[in-house]
């Protein structure tokens, strides 16, 4: 039987992810019927505002203009995460600090980490990345004159996830007539084989679909509470559980730091994300080693105003992810799949590359879908394992001991078999492509390289030759004296963005 009628359950970047991601692969097929299916009564959660870029690929597939993304989500550009006393003050300083950038930290191409490690004052490791003096000098990534999603350097984006949520929707229905209801479900109808069979909504109307897409968030309407497709649960792997989310106005001639912050406090972090009228903020931590109360003290500390009648939105946080993705004629994405915490924007990245997967990976035929399925299972399983091992990463190797909450996690929390076995081959020997087999690996070599030697991992220092000592040498001097050139030839990042503005209102039809 053909897969005709296809039901995407829940709106939010998740649901309208996978509606373009569907629309691209499915719209040349005229038999497809897709329909997004929206309730009312229940609330996005909407705090998803840090990109990779990865992201910029789907947008061009999508057809959404670049510039149409800057304006209407108020959106400036990421080139980095920058990591803020996640080491030791009495050995670092109070405001150390470390980049995790998009640009590989090879300088002119070259990788001088050997050299480095035995010659660490002669650069800061972050500084081997280009993007580290644009971040520092808050540029714009790119030049008036440069061509759409293209850059000096790689670039993602910050922007304001329910008007990103609009944009997704508006090209899905335009441009891939998928047909949006807005319908509380009431109950799942289920074929006799366990299949999903269809919806009863609060309307009192039913429908049948031929497939399915639980974008459902937290409450996982198919697969938790109907398919019972078990959780596995992480929450032992990655302490922090809850967040407090705060927005908090801007002007508009204030400067716009082109990373998001990620500032480590006594059981957690805050991030701090600029967007064009509003710094998105969050205040991350463990409840079992800060209670909400010190919670709210810490967080008002960080924004210098006392926070406790403030509208700063609790969020509970439960790390882990589903079994499966795909089960019978449903798959699952976005929180419904899976959630770790926000520390590398991962939640937006998992969710892209696995909505563009299934809808590359949807049978024609019902008969088909087990040969599907097996190889989405095991790939998102992979995906999520090496997630939290990259997350685990940031915490388990710091030096702080200071507090309870940085002991357990440095000295007392598992670590997976892999990520146990790559700590201790990297005290010997620097990490290098062969160590990530799996194409799944999202963050491959140069992401561990800058987060290990950004934290000084303690990696041995090997012999390097005088040839190869001076070639390196030269290659960083080389390297900074052109990042420094490269981030003052351009433009602040909050006067490339009024440009723009200013440009397109003077030179776009209305």
């Amino acid at each position: 039987m053909k897969i005709k009628r296809i039901a995407i359950v829940g709106g939010g970047n998740a649901g309208w992810l996978a509606a373009n991601h569907l629309g691209v692969e499915l719209s040349r097929d005229p038999d497809i019927d897709i329909t997004l299916i929206e309730s009312k009564d229940i609330p996005v959660i909407g705090v998803g505002e840090g990109t990779v870029p990865l992201i910029r690929n789907s947008l061009q597939n999508f057809g959404i203009s670049e510039v149409d993304l800057l304006l209407e989500c108020d959106a400036t550009f990421k080139t980095a995460i920058k990591f803020a006393n996640w080491m030791s003050t009495e050995k670092y300083g109070k405001d150390n600090f470390y980049y995790h950038t998009f640009d590989a930290p090879f300088p002119g191409g070259y990788d001088v980490t050997q050299y480095w490690l035995g010659h660490k004052t002669e650069a800061y490791y972050s500084k081997l990345s280009a993007a580290y003096y644009v971040a520092e000098k808050n540029r714009s990534p790119k030049r008036p004159d440069s061509p759409p999603y293209k850059g000096l350097v790689n670039y993602a984006y910050h922007f304001d996830a329910a008007k990103f949520t609009t944009l997704l929707a508006g090209n899905a229905k335009k441009r891939f007539g998928v047909k949006h209801i807005y319908q509380t479900i009431k109950h799942v109808m289920l074929h006799d084989d366990g299949n999903v069979k269809g919806f009863q909504y609060d309307s009192g109307e039913s429908e049948e679909f031929d497939f399915y897409i639980d974008c459902s968030g937290f409450s996982s309407l198919l697969f938790g509470k109907t398919l019972k497709v078990p959780f596995i649960d992480k929450s032992n792997i990655i302490l922090t559980d809850t967040a407090l989310a705060l927005q908090v106005p801007i002007t508009s001639d204030e400067e716009l730091f082109p990373y998001t912050k990620a500032v480590a406090h006594d059981a957690g972090w805050v991030w701090d994300i600029p967007l064009t009228t509003r710094r998105g903020t969050g205040f991350v931590y463990s409840s079992q080693h800060m209670s909400d109360d010190q919670a709210i003290k810490a967080f008002s500390t960080y924004h210098g105003k006392d926070l406790e009648n403030s509208n700063a939105r609790k969020i509970p946080m439960k790390a882990g992810y589903r079994e499966k993705i795909w089960e019978k004629n449903c798959v699952t994405l976005g929180l419904a799949n899976g959630f770790v915490e926000p520390l590398e924007a991962t939640s937006l990245f998992i969710t892209d590359f696995c909505a563009g997967m299934i809808a590359k990976k949807i049978p024609l035929y019902k008969e088909e879908i087990p040969v599907f399925a097996k190889s989405c299972n095991e790939i998102a399983a992979l995906i999520w394992e090496r997630i939290f091992d990259f997350i685990q990463l940031h915490y388990c190797i710091s030096d702080r001991r200071d507090t309870q909450f940085w002991r357990d996690v440095t000295e007392h929390v598992e670590r997976s078999a892999l990520l146990k076995e790559r700590l201790e081959l990297w005290k010997y020997a620097i990490p290098q492509r062969t160590d990530f087999a799996s194409t799944f690996d999202f963050f491959h070599t140069e992401s561990y390289l800058s987060v290990l030697y950004g934290m000084d991992y303690p990696t041995r220092a090997p012999v390097v030759n005088d040839t190869v000592g001076n070639f390196s040498k030269q290659k960083i001097a080389e390297h900074l004296l052109n990042s420094r050139k490269l981030a003052d030839s351009l433009m602040p990042q909050r006067k490339w963005l009024t440009e723009l503005k200013e440009y397109v209102a003077k030179h776009r039809p209305t």
